[in-house]
Parts: structure tokens; C-alpha cells; sequence
């Protein structure tokens, strides 16, 4: 790609859609095409800069978005495109890994930068970030400046993700984030919000991003996709059962408390 096309801003996002082309080799009974979801997943469309998969656990919303970080060239634990291990077993990720290789990307225009960003094993990316900078040959300084410039381990869980938002995607991209508030106060998912605001406006960036967050959901006009039935469907903000449940149980907590501890 020429640098002629860096320079073009884009008004839509830079992945169009992602479309599914299921081999005749695949078993449906296995992890993860058995999940319903994945069976009648013909294509996702991303109509806008930032698209949230929302959902109860295990319907699915982290393996898609793990398989399409995959296809794009992530890491399987995260990180960006240069930061490839793995800490777990060999055949952990080989479910996605195979459902990875049966999604299409169509990109209106591919990315110098991206990052794929999974709450769950952010402390294995600083482990590796440590690593690099006492025997990756670049030194402290260079490896940690993306993030702020020292350790994440030097900071508090919350301090570290905040700092990761704030100096690792000031540059525009595609950023796939899996679960971005696990360590983030309200008040710091507020300014994560802002972040994200910031660079749709000023640059070609890109967001996907898994959540439970009632307040992420509530980021205007973006697309919300929830997992919660047997096909993936679009959904407006006030329908989903995040932001229900939680204005129902902020709006009457006694209600909720006395049925829950009831004898």
C-alpha cells in the first residue's frame, strides 16, 4: 500500500464487513460453530466507526470478535500486530483459530495501526512489554513510550488500562477491544468514551468492541449488536438488557434486594 493512501480520510469505518465462507470440513458439533450464533452468522455489517457486541456470558460475542482479531492479524492474546505469543496451551485457541480462517474481511481501506485489546490477559501483554525492554534490544524507553512511558505493572490495574487507552490509540486505526471496563471505574469508562470520541472525529480509527457496560452502550450513534438470541441482531441502546436491568435496579434497589435475599 502507498502512502497516498494513508492520507485518505474516510466519514464510514475502515472494515466494511466481515463474511462468513464455512468449509465443507467443519463440524457444527464442535466449539465454537456449535453455538447457535455462529451457525447463522451469514456476515456482519459495520455501518458505523464503532460497533458493540453485548450479551450474557458465553453467547458468543468474545469469539467472534477474537476470530475476526485473528483473520486481521492479531495475536490470539492480544496485542498489536507485532506481538504474537502465547501462554497457554497450543490447542487453547485452535476452535477460533479454524473459525478465524472461515471469515472474508472487506476493508474500504486496511490500517497501519490497530490493536487488539482483551481485558483477560492485559497483564500478559505488560509481562511481555517488561520482557522487551530488558532483552528485547530496544531498552525501557522505546517499548514502553505507546504506553505511556513506563511499566504497567509501575501502575495501579486501572491506572495501566486508562494509560493504554489514552497513548496507545492516539493515532487512529482498528482497534478491537474485548471487555475495555473490566479494571475502569464509571467515571474512567466516561473517559474512555471520550477517547473514543476523539479519535473517530480527528483521524481514520476504528472500534469493535465486547462489552457489559451500560455506560459504552451508550455511545451515540453507534451500532449495537446483541448475542443474546439464536442470530446476531442489531439493537437500539434502551432495549438492551444491560441498560434495562440496570436503570430497573437503580431506579429501585430495595425492589431488587428484597427478592434477592429473601429467605
Amino acid at each position: 500500500m502507498n502512502k497516498l493512501d494513508y492520507a485518505i480520510d474516510l466519514d464510514g469505518p475502515l472494515l466494511d464487513k466481515v463474511k462468513t465462507h464455512f468449509t465443507q470440513d467443519i463440524d457444527f458439533s464442535h466449539y465454537p460453530f456449535s453455538l447457535n450464533i455462529i451457525k447463522t452468522l451469514p456476515e456482519i455489517k459495520f455501518p458505523t466507526k464503532v460497533t458493540f457486541f453485548v450479551g450474557e456470558n458465553g453467547t458468543g460475542k468474545s469469539t467472534i470478535l477474537e476470530a475476526i482479531a485473528l483473520q486481521a492479524g492479531f495475536g490470539p492474546e492480544g496485542g498489536s500486530r507485532n506481538i504474537h505469543f502465547k501462554t497457554s496451551q497450543e490447542n487453547t485457541y485452535t476452535g477460533t483459530e479454524l473459525l478465524a480462517q472461515q471469515l472474508v474481511l472487506s476493508w474500504r481501506k486496511k490500517p497501519r495501526d490497530g490493536y487488539f485489546f482483551r481485558a483477560e490477559s492485559f497483564f500478559n501483554i505488560a509481562n511481555y512489554l517488561d520482557h522487551m525492554a530488558k532483552e528485547g534490544g530496544e531498552g525501557p524507553y522505546k517499548t514502553y513510550a505507546p504506553y505511556g512511558g513506563k511499566s504497567l505493572h509501575a501502575q495501579s490495574h486501572g491506572e495501566s488500562f486508562l494509560a493504554f487507552f489514552k497513548n496507545r490509540v492516539g493515532n487512529g486505526g482498528f482497534f478491537i477491544f474485548d471487555e475495555p471496563e473490566a479494571a475502569l471505574s464509571p467515571q474512567r469508562q466516561l473517559s474512555l468514551m471520550v477517547i473514543i470520541h476523539e479519535m473517530c472525529k480527528r483521524s481514520n480509527a476504528q472500534f469493535i468492541i465486547a462489552t457489559h457496560s451500560p455506560l459504552l452502550l451508550a455511545y451515540p450513534a453507534a451500532t449495537i449488536y446483541s448475542c443474546d438470541s439464536d442470530a446476531l441482531t442489531t439493537i437500539p441502546y434502551a432495549e438492551t438488557k444491560h441498560y434495562q436491568i440496570t436503570k430497573q435496579f437503580l431506579d429501585n434497589p430495595d425492589y431488587y434486594l428484597h427478592h434477592l435475599f429473601k429467605d
